[in-house]
C-alpha cells in the first residue's frame, strides 16, 4: 500500500537505511513496498536484493521534487519504467534544470500527482497512466473536493519518512544543517510532516473504510508493477559482454593477442608457458571474462601509442595472458603466481586489474574511455557523517559559539559537566554517524556496460564533468558490474618526467635503455647494492623510514626480495607478529623446518611457511583446512572488507575450524593459524600486485642509480613523496646538485635542471600569485630573457608586493646587484612610472636615483627564504644559536653500539604510535651535520615526558642499538636547540656577528667535541 517511502539517501531529508524500511515494513504486515528516494536511486538496487529476505514484493521508483517541493511521483512499472525515471532524473541533475509540474509522456511509468499540487494546479484531465494521490490526512479533505468524482484516479500515497519522534527530530538536524541555519529559525515548508510514518495494513484499512475504492486502485496499480534484477551465485556479468561484437571474434582475436606477445616475453618458449597460457585461456572463455580482458587491452594500447607510462596490478597481474598482452610487466612464471588467486571456477568476478597513471595523464585516459566505449560512467562512492563533522554541524545549529564547539569535538568536556545543548550536540550525533552526507567520486572506478548506464542507477554530474552512478562498488559487484579501476599514481608521475627531462637534455643517454626492461635492472648490481643499504629516497614504495628498515633488517638484495618485502610491510602481516618470525626466519634457515607446522612449510616453502600474500589465505583455507577454492575466495574476500554482511563468512570460519579439527590438528595451532588468517584483514597484498609495485620500484631504482638529478627534480615537480620536498632538495644536493633559489631567467614555474644546476621553481614562492608567474614565465618565453631590473618593470605589470617576493628571494641575482637597493629601485620606479598596458614603440627613459650602499648577510637570506620557500637553503645546523659540541653523526652509530651516544639531528619525520597497551611512543627519522640519516626510537616512558615541537634541530642522548643489524638510538633524552634569533626582527649586527663567525669557526673546523 505505501508508493512514497523515503530513506536516508533522500539526502539530508531522510533518517534511515533501505533494510530499516523493509524491517518497519515487514513488522506493519506490509507485503509490497515502493521505495521512493528524492531524485535519488542509490538504495534501489540494494532494496531489490535484500527485500525477498523481508518477504516483500519491491517496487522503483522516485520521488520528483524541486527541493522539498513536491512536484510528482515516477512509479516503474518494470525495469524499462526504471531506465526511464533514471533518464529524466539524470538530464535534470546533469544539466541543473526545474523538475517540471507536469511529468512527460512516460511509456512503462505510472505517475502520481500529490493531491495538494493537484488542487494548486487544478489539473483536471488524468492520462491512462497518471494518478492522484492521497495521503492519510488529506482524506478528510477529500471528502468535499470534485476529485472525488475522479474515483478510478485516486490511490494511496502514504509518505514514510519517519519511524518515531526521534526520526523527525533527526530529519529537522539535517534540514537545519542543508539550509545551514539555526534550527530555531527552520522553515515549517522546509520539514516533511510529522504524520508521514507507516501504518499496520489493519489501522491502514479501518482509515479507508469508507473509501475502499483507494485501497483496491493503489493495490492494482502495486499489482501492475514489476522489477527484476539478477542478484543469485551464477548471475552473468553485466560489463560489455563483447569487444568486437561477437564472443567468437573476440575468443579468437584474445588469442591472436597472446601468440603476438609471446616472443617479446618468452624467447624461449617452454612447456610450461604453454600449459599455463592453456590453462588461463580455457577458463577466461568457460567464465565470459574475454571482453573484460580485451577492454583492459584496448586502453592500455592507447596509453602506449600516447606513450604514457603505467603500471597493471591487482590480481589479474596474477596472469600470464595479462602479462602477454602488457596489461602488466609481472612474469607470472618467474614469481609462481598462485592461478586460483587470479581466477577459479567458483569466482563469479573477473580478476581484478588496477592501472595506475601518472596524475597528469589519467584525465586523458579516463577521457578516451568515454569516449571509446558507449554505456560508460564513473563509480559512486558516499561521502558518510562522521562525528566530529557531525558535532560541528549540529553545534551550529544549536547556536553554539566555535569555542565550545571545539572543545566537544576534541572531547574536552566531561559528560557530567554537559550542559542541555551541549548534551542534545552528542546525543544526535551518535543518530546521524554514518548517514551518507553527500555523493563522491570512487578513486578510479570506471563501469562499462552493456545496458544503458540508466538500467542500474540514475547518474550525477560532479566537477570532473563525467556521470557517476548514485550506487557503489560493493552493490555493483552484487549486480554483476565490475569496474576498471583506472587510478592516478605520482611515482609514475616521477618516472615518466624522469625519461621527458632525459630524452629532452640528454637524448644520447634517453636512447640507451628500456625503462621496461625489468629484467636486466633485476640482474644490476649497483640497482640492487642500493636496495640492500637502502638508499631508496624518492622510490616508489621503499623511501619510508618502516620500508629502510625491513630492507636492511632482510637484507633484500634481490627482485624477488623485495616482492616479498612489500607485502611484509603491510599491517596484516606486522599485526599477526608474523613480520618478525619472518625475518627470524630469513636470517636463519632452519627455524622455518624447527617452528612452522609441515603443512604450511610445504604451501609456502617461499616465505618460510608464513603467510605474506593474499593468495596465502586462499592456499592455507583450500590446503591447510580443506576448504573448496570457493569457500576460500569467499574466506580471502571476506578479509578485504568488500562484503557487506559477514554471515557468509561466519560460516566459512566455523567450517574452516571444524575441518581443522577433523584433520587432527592441535587446538593451539588451529588458532594460530587462524589468527594469522584473521590478522590480513584487507591488508594483505596479492603476490602480483606486490611484484607490480617491485617493478615501479626498480624502475624507480634505476632511474635514481643511473640519472639521480633527473631523477630527485622529478620527484620534487610531482608532489616529493613520503617527505617534505626540503628533504629531497637536500637529497638532490647530496647526489652533487648545486641549488638555487628561483631566478626570473632560469626558473620555471617547476624546478629544472641545467647539468648539475637544480634551480628551484617560482612555484615554491608561498605568497607570489599564480597569475604573476604565469605572466612572467610568458614574457619571457615570447621576448627572451630579462636584462635588468627596469626592463623586468618594463615589461610586466606587477605590484610592490609581488615584485618584492622576488627580490627579496634574490631572484634578480643576475644583476650582481644588492636586494635592498633593488628594492629601493623598485619602489621608486613604480611610485614614479605610470604603467600602460600596451606595446611600447620605444625603450622608455629612466630617471636615475641615488641610493646609498646597502649589504645583505648570510642569515638574513637564510631566513628570507625560511619565510619565502618554507626551508632554508643553507645547513639548519648553522642556524643554531649555540653551535653543535661536536659532529657525532651516523657514520659513528656502530662505534657506539650497545653504548650511549650524544647526537644532534634535524628533523625530518615523526611516526606517533601506541603500543598494545595504548601508550604513545614515537620514532623519528633525522639528518644528521654530515647530510645523513639517522633514526631514534622513543618508548612510551620518555615519549611522555619528551615531545617533538615542530621541525628543526634537536639534541639526542640515547643508547644505540641494533636488530637485525639495522641500527637505532633509543632516546633517554632530548633537547629541542635554538635557532639564532631571526637579524631582520633583531639587532642585525649582532646576530650577524655571531653568524659569521659560528661560519668561520665551521671552516677553521674549530668544534669542541665531546667524547
Amino acid at each position: 500500500m505505501y508508493l512514497n517511502c523515503h530513506t536516508y539517501y533522500s539526502l539530508r531529508y531522510g533518517t534511515f537505511s533501505e533494510l530499516e524500511l523493509l524491517q518497519l515494513a515487514k513488522e506493519h504486515g506490509v507485503t509490497q513496498l515502493a521505495l521512493t528516494d528524492i531524485n535519488n536511486t542509490s538504495a534501489c538496487l540494494n532494496f531489490v536484493r535484500k527485500a525477498p529476505e523481508y518477504d516483500i514484493r519491491p517496487i522503483l521508483g522516485i520521488d520528483f521534487r524541486n527541493g522539498v517541493e513536491p512536484c510528482f511521483v515516477g512509479i516503474a512499472k518494470n525495469n524499462e519504467g526504471f531506465l526511464e525515471l533514471n533518464d529524466f532524473l539524470s538530464e535534470h541533475i546533469h544539466q541543473e534544470k526545474k523538475i517540471p509540474e507536469i511529468a512527460p509522456k512516460f511509456e512503462h511509468v505510472y505517475v502520481i500527482y500529490p493531491f495538494e499540487k493537484v488542487l494548486q494546479n487544478e489539473k483536471k484531465s488524468f492520462d491512462e497512466h497518471e494518478f492522484i494521490g492521497v495521503s492519510v490526512n488529506e482524506l478528510k479533505r477529500l471528502r468535499f473536493s470534485k476529485l472525488l468524482q475522479q474515483r478510478e484516479k485516486i490511490i494511496l500515497l502514504q509518505p514514510v519518512t519517519f519511524r518515531n519522534k526521534r526520526d523527525f527530530n533527526a530529519h529537522r538536524l539535517l534540514r537545519a544543517i542543508a539550509k545551514n541555519t539555526l534550527l530555531s529559525k527552520l522553515s515549517v515548508t522546509e520539514q516533511a510532516d510529522e504524520d508521514e510514518k507507516m501504518y499496520a495494513i489493519p489501522n491502514l484499512a479501518a482509515h479507508f473504510s469508507e473509501h475502499n475504492f483507494i485501497l483496491e486502485n493503489t493495490q492494482k496499480l502495486m499489482n501492475a508493477c514489476s522489477i527484476h534484477f539478477d542478484f543469485s551465485a551464477g548471475r552473468k556479468p553485466q560489463n560489455l559482454s563483447t569487444y568486437l561484437g561477437s564472443k567468437k571474434e573476440d575468443e579468437v582475436f584474445l588469442e591472436k593477442l597472446c601468440q603476438e606477445g609471446l616472443p617479446y616475453r618468452y624467447p624461449e618458449v617452454d612447456k610450461a608457458v604453454l600449459n599455463r597460457l592453456e590453462k588461463e585461456l580455457y577458463l577466461i572463455k568457460k567464465m565470459g571474462f574475454v571482453s573484460y580482458f580485451l577492454i583492459n587491452w584496448d586502453i592500455i594500447s592507447y596509453a602506449r601509442k600516447q606513450k604514457f607510462f603505467y603500471v597493471g596490478r591487482g590480481s589479474g597481474a596474477n596472469s600470464i595472458v595479462a602479462y602477454l598482452l602488457f596489461i602488466t610487466d609481472v612474469d607470472p612464471m618467474e614469481l609462481d603466481l598462485y592461478f586460483e588467486r587470479f581466477i577459479n571456477l567458483y569466482r563469479v568476478n573477473p580478476p581484478d586489474f588496477d592501472i595506475d597513471f601518472s596524475h597528469r595523464d589519467r584525465p586523458v585516459m579516463t577521457e578516451y574511455i568515454f569516449n571509446r566505449f558507449k554505456n560508460v560512467a564513473l563509480l559512486g562512492t558516499y561521502v558518510t557523517f562522521q562525528s566530529r563533522g557531525v558535532i560541528r554541524e549540529l553545534g551550529k545549529v544549536f547556536g553554539l559559539p566555535k569555542d565550545e564547539i571545539d572543545l566537544l569535538c576534541d572531547g574536552a568536556i566531561q559528560a557530567g559537566r554537559l550542559d542541555n545543548i551541549s548534551a542534545l550536540v552528542l546525543k544526535y550525533t551518535q543518530l546521524l554517524h554514518g548517514m551518507p552526507n553527500y555523493l563522491s567520486i570512487h578513486a578510479g572506478g570506471i563501469l562499462i556496460t552493456e545496458k544503458p548506464i540508466h538500467w542500474f542507477s540514475a547518474t550525477n554530474m560532479p566537477p570532473k564533468g563525467f556521470p557517476t552512478t548514485q550506487f557503489d562498488m560493493v552493490i555493483a559487484e552484487d549486480v554483476g558490474l565490475y569496474k576498471f579501476d583506472i587510478l592516478a599514481q605520482r611515482g609514475l608521475s616521477k618516472i615518466k618526467e624522469t625519461l621527458d627531462i632525459l630524452e629532452r637534455d640528454r637524448p644520447k643517454e634517453f636512447a640507451k635503455f628500456d625503462i621496461h626492461d625489468i629484467k636486466a635492472f633485476k640482474k644490476d648490481p649497483k640497482i640492487n647494492n642500493m636496495v640492500k643499504m637502502a638508499q631508496c629516497m624518492g622510490c616508489f614504495y621503499v623511501e619510508s623510514p618502516a620500508m629502510r628498515m625491513l630492507l636492511k633488517k632482510l637484507e633484500v638484495d634481490t627482485y624477488l626480495g623485495l616482492v616479498a618485502a612489500s607485502s611484509i610491510i603491510r599491517p596484516g602481516v606486522s599485526k599477526s607478529g608474523m613480520m618478525r618470525e619472518y625475518i627470524l626466519r630469513h636470517r636463519n634457515k632452519g627455524r622455518a623446518e624447527e617452528l612452522a607446522h609441515p603443512v604450511m612449510l610445504e604451501i609456502m616453502p617461499e616465505t618460510y611457511g608464513v603467510m605474506v600474500y593474499q593468495e596465502d589465505v586462499i592456499k592455507v583455507a583450500h590446503h591447510f583446512a580443506d576448504l573448496d577454492l570457493g569457500e576460500a575466495d569467499v574466506l580471502r574476500r571476506g578479509m578485504s572488507g568488500k562484503f557487506r554482511s559477514r554471515e557468509e563468512f561466519q560460516k566459512v570460519q566455523d567450517k574452516f575450524m571444524d575441518n581443522c579439527r577433523k584433520k587432527g590438528y592441535d587446538e593451539k595451532l588451529i588458532n594460530e593459524v587462524w589468527d594469522q588468517v584473521a590478522s590480513f584483514a584487507g591488508y594483505a597484498f596479492a603476490k602480483g600486485h606486490s611484484a607490480s609495485y617491485a617493478v615501479e620500484s626498480y624502475q624507480s631504482l634505476f632511474l635514481r642509480a643511473y640519472y639521480p638529478l633527473e631523477y630527485m627534480v622529478a620527484v620534487l615537480n610531482n608532489g616529493g613523496g613520503f617527505y617534505k620536498p626540503e628533504f629531497y632538495v637536500h637529497e638532490a644536493r647530496m647526489l652533487g646538485a648545486t641549488i638555487h633559489p628561483p631566478c626570473i631567467n632560469n626558473s620555471n614555474a617547476d624546478n629544472k635542471i641545467y647539468g648539475k644546476h637544480l634551480y628551484l621553481g617560482l612555484g615554491y614562492l608561498r605568497e607570489l600569485e599564480q597569475r604573476v608567474m604565469e605572466r612572467i614565465l610568458k614574457e619571457r618565453t615570447l621576448n627572451g630573457y630579462f636584462m635588468s631590473l627596469e626592463d623586468f618593470l618594463d615589461r610586466l605589470i606587477i605590484s610592490i608586493e609581488q615584485i618584492s617576493i622576488l627580490i627579496r628571494i634574490d631572484a634578480f641575482r643576475f644583476t650582481e646587484t644588492n636586494k635592498h637597493e633593488l628594492l629601493w629601485k623598485a619602489h621608486l620606479f613604480l611610485n614614479k612610472t605610470k604603467k600602460i598596458d600596451h606595446p611600447k614603440l620605444f625603450t622608455p627613459r629612466h630617471q636615475h636615483f641615488e641610493i646609498p650602499s646597502l649589504y645583505s648577510t648570510n642569515l638574513e637570506v637564510a631566513f628570507t627564504q625560511l619565510e619565502l620557500l618554507g626551508f632554508s637553503l643553507c645547513s639548519p645546523f648553522e642556524l643554531l644559536a649555540t653551535p653543535p659540541l661536536h659532529t657525532t653523526g651516523s657514520k659513528d652509530l656502530e662505534l657506539y653500539l650497545n653504548k650511549n651516544i650524544d647526537i644532534y639531528g634535524y628533523l625530518i619525520t615523526v611516526k606517533r604510535t601506541r603500543t598494545h597497551t595504548g601508550k604513545a611512543m614515537f620514532f623519528a627519522t633525522l639528518l644528521d651535520q654530515q647530510g645523513q640519516v639517522f633514526d631514534t626510537v622513543l618508548f612510551p616512558p620518555e615519549a611522555a615526558r619528551y615531545m617533538f615541537r615542530g621541525r628543526g634541530v634537536y639534541r639526542f642522548y640515547g643508547k644505540v642499538v641494533s636488530e637485525f643489524g639495522f641500527l637505532s638510538i633509543e632516546v633517554i633524552k632530548l633537547q629541542k636547540q635554538d635557532f639564532v634569533q631571526d637579524p631582520r626582527y633583531a639587532d642585525m649586527k649582532t646576530s650577524a656577528k655571531v653568524f659569521d663567525q659560528k661560519k668561520l669557526n665551521n671552516q677553521e673546523g674549530k668544534i669542541e667535541v665531546r667524547e
